[in-house]
């Protein structure tokens, strides 16, 4: 038998929802009342609901359980954890994690549950700790590296707006693991485009550095590349209009289109290598590797984000630590801290080397 009871704060007064179903041969009513006048629930659960005290009431949790063999269940302040059978469908992404999902919570809890352990909690800190760690960079590089590094007006700007996106991409991670627990699924889903929202901002935020100092001395070259890589970005935000692009039926789509987003960096990085003279250049020699290394790290983090692996193979024994999922985050804030770090030193490099052309007019 599936009940909920809860507790109205306008009225101060308990209801219960009469199960769905007939029982008897008469019709069950779906309307709110309370305990005691609907006319199947006059049992143990009702007396025990009738003389719970009232601060009691307030301070607890009711969820629904449906025919969960020690309902009803009183949490007070307190979160309960769910097996994958158990969630609802549209938390249902990863068969491969079988407990520890948080459901049928509201946005108070969702926040509380920050400090307890979960499926999620690992994909939480990570992208939290990852917050933190490009806010500490962006204040490191105003007051220390940009300073000693003779930057100019347009270097704090470029530094500007890809930490600011590093750190849009984090918040976003952090606010969707967070509230996809919530029990409104138009919450959760809302949380869901946010999340998808900020990996294209966190991808934005590799390719402004990148290409500005790749063609550092090629204005002409460089604003194309920025004005297309922007063009994508805010395409990939149109799409996300469409109502079924949140869908699990467009899953493959998603994960297509930001392969592609970030695929297409290959261009400018082969046009890169031939417009300094290719292989033989010394800041093609110098840099190109670290590009090698990020792509490197990118595919990494890809192929544990698809393939699911390790938890495929070891099914509800990574359920707390070491799912696809978790390492994919680390790996994501690996990769735009080491892209900073390398724009760091492009930034270095194009300060101590002046361009060609500036060279030979002087």
């Amino acid at each position: 038998m599936s009940l909920r009871f809860g507790f109205d704060e306008l009225t101060g007064r308990t209801w219960t929802r009469c199960p769905n179903k007939d029982v008897d041969g008469r019709p069950a009513t779906d309307a709110l009342a309370s305990p005691a006048s609907c006319p199947w629930t006059r049992g143990a659960e009702n007396k025990m609901l009738l003389k719970m005290p009232q601060k009691l009431l307030k301070s607890a949790n009711y969820i629904e359980l449906g025919s969960y063999q020690h309902w009803p269940v009183l949490i007070p302040q307190n979160i309960r954890l769910y097996t994958y059978e158990q969630v609802p469908l549209f938390l249902k992404e990863n068969p491969f994690i079988t407990d520890g999902y948080r459901a049928h919570l509201p946005s108070k809890l969702c926040l509380r549950s920050i400090f307890m352990m979960s499926n999620e909690t690992v994909n939480i800190w990570s992208h939290l700790l990852g917050f933190l760690l490009f806010f500490y960079l962006g204040v490191n590089d105003v007051t220390s590296t940009l300073p000693a590094s003779g930057a100019k007006r347009e270097d704090y700007v470029i530094y500007a707006i890809g930490l600011f996106c590093f750190q849009v991409c984090m918040l976003c991670s952090v606010g969707y693991h967070l509230f996809a627990c919530h029990r409104s699924e138009k919450t959760s889903r809302r949380w869901l485009a946010l999340d998808y929202a900020g990996i294209s901002v966190g991808i934005l935020g590799c390719y402004v550095p990148g290409i500005f100092y790749a063609f550092y001395c090629n204005a002409f070259w460089r604003q194309l590349y920025l004005l297309t890589v922007l063009s994508l970005i805010l395409a990939v935000f149109c799409a996300q209009v469409h109502p079924r692009y949140l869908s699990n039926d467009w899953r493959h789509i998603r994960v297509a289109i930001f392969c592609s987003v970030a695929g297409i960096s290959v261009i400018p990085a082969c046009h890169w290598v031939g417009v300094n003279g290719g292989f033989t250049c010394e800041v093609v020699q110098l840099f190109l590797p670290r590009v090698i290394v990020m792509y490197l790290i990118a595919g990494s983090a890809f192929l544990f984000y698809v393939t699911k692996i390790p938890e495929r193979y070891f099914p509800g024994q990574l359920n707390y630590l070491g799912a696809s999922h978790q390492v994919w985050h680390i790996l994501v804030v690996v990769m735009f801290y080491w892209w900073h770090q390398t724009a760091v030193h492009m930034m270095q490099f194009r300060h101590s080397q002046p361009c060609p052309a500036l060279t030979s007019s002087s």
